[in-house]
């Protein structure tokens, strides 16, 4: 059976359907992935690429049902926990390794879209990181160390050359990174799904976990349909996860974070949007955006503690572009959504073993695509003994994520750097 997903942009335009393979109970395997989004399959693909493809994978929902499938579709280096604060954390040569792990992804990403044939209307034009603030400072400092620090170079685009690409009074200035694409992310999941079932990797849908016992070499996993028998296990549900498995799931919290789509708008989209790069601001709470190939604006922002979707999302997605772009007035809004993120107290992805041949690969709120590729890549080298970078990934761990309270303190942190970047604002 097909797993219902909620209604979407991408939903809307999936271009196939992964059918479940059938349950056989106390099926035996070398390797069970808990969670169909991109952790989990991504660790897999990492593993059938390096010969181990007696795997299971099984999710709750479907494949790219949560955050995988819902996200705004940009794909670039770096964590939500930036570089400089990287370096301060765990010294200059550690931070360039980790931040060479998602470097890295964005390439397997793009070899992977061609080796694998998977049309997920891919557009490799790079990022623009636009400037909110006047002080034009914020872009020479951020350029000066990306490129003399973690050596990657990013391109100054000054404010009046930026105006002919954003048509928006709002900016000033930009930085370009060309290490950057945006794609379909639903249609990218599925087709990594169709290649790991050609590769005879089971997948099992609508398939929920409820127990797993890890204290015996072979594990079992209790699901709703049988159970798995499995040597390694890994924890790669997101913010969909709730209470299973309370070593990793008591150090998440599911966020809600929120993106529409507009009508096409043909011609009209230039007057706003001259460029096919991805687009995201300077602030804490920054928009980020994309021109669609059929002449749409994806636009997304925000995020919540309360993991509700707000009754007016449409018209706050919509207010926000406007005060952007205000020549967009009387667009209209096909789609509006929002999806639970799953993030760490310490703003980085959580991957290691908490048990042996138990393996957590989660945390990926605000980090992206290419970071959950690069932990695919370094879970699956873990499991087949290739090498052990998922100890670069120690320093952070798995803190509490503060119980009942712990949604309501990131909600307080996320207003405080909202009305900071409010005030530097108003204080130019």
């Amino acid at each position: 059976m097909s797993p219902l997903y909620p209604d979407t942009y991408y939903a809307a335009t999936r271009n196939q359907t992964i059918t479940s393979d059938g349950f056989i109970d106390n099926l035996e395997v070398e390797t069970c992935i808990v969670g169909g989004g991109y952790a989990g399959l991504m660790t897999a693909l990492g593993l059938v690429e390096r010969g181990h493809t007696n795997i299971a994978i099984v999710d709750k929902h479907g494949i790219g049902y949560g955050c995988s499938g819902r996200n705004g579709g940009l794909v670039f280096a770096g964590y939500s926990l930036g570089a400089k604060a990287l370096v301060k954390q765990v010294g200059l040569e550690q931070a360039k390794v980790l931040y060479q792990f998602t470097q890295g992804a964005v390439s397997l990403i793009r070899r992977r879209v061609v080796q694998y044939t998977i049309n997920c209307d891919l557009v490799d034009k790079g990022a623009l990181w636009a400037n909110w603030f006047k002080d034009q400072s914020i872009l020479r400092d951020e350029q000066n160390f990306m490129r003399d620090t973690i050596g990657v170079k990013w391109d100054y685009i000054p404010p009046d050359e930026l105006n002919g690409i954003l048509k928006s009074n709002q900016y000033h200035g930009a930085l370009f990174e060309p290490n950057a694409m945006h794609f379909h992310p639903l249609n990218y999941a599925l087709g990594i799904a169709k290649e790991l079932q050609k590769q005879g990797v089971k997948i099992h849908q609508e398939c929920e976990v409820l127990d797993i016992n890890y204290q015996s070499p072979t594990k079992q996993i209790k699901t709703s349909q049988g159970t798995i028998k499995a040597k390694n296990v890994v924890l790669a549900g997101g913010g969909y996860i709730g209470d299973l498995f309370k070593p990793v799931s008591s150090s998440i919290l599911p966020i809600a974070t929120y993106v529409m789509t507009t009508e096409p708008l043909g011609d009209r989209l230039t007057n706003a949007i001259n460029t096919d790069s991805a687009v995201y601001d300077t602030r804490f709470a920054f928009d980020y955006y994309r021109p669609l190939r059929d002449t749409r604006i994806l636009w997304g922002g925000r995020i919540h503690a309360r993991k509700a979707k707000p009754k007016d999302l449409n018209h706050m997605l919509k207010r926000d572009m406007l005060k952007v772009f205000p020549q967009l007035e009387g667009v209209k809004v096909d789609y509006d959504w929002h999806g639970w993120m799953a993030y760490a107290r310490h703003q980085m992805a959580q991957i290691g073993e908490v048990a042996p041949n138990v393996w957590y690969n989660t945390g990926f709120g605000g980090h992206g695509v290419a970071p959950t590729t690069a932990a695919g890549e370094i879970v699956a080298a873990a499991i087949t003994g290739e090498n052990d970078h998922y100890k670069h990934f120690q320093p952070w761990g798995l803190p509490w994520n503060g119980g009942v309270f712990g949604p309501s303190a990131a909600q307080l942190s996320y207003w405080w750097y909202q009305l900071k970047d409010w005030w530097k604002e108003k204080a130019e």
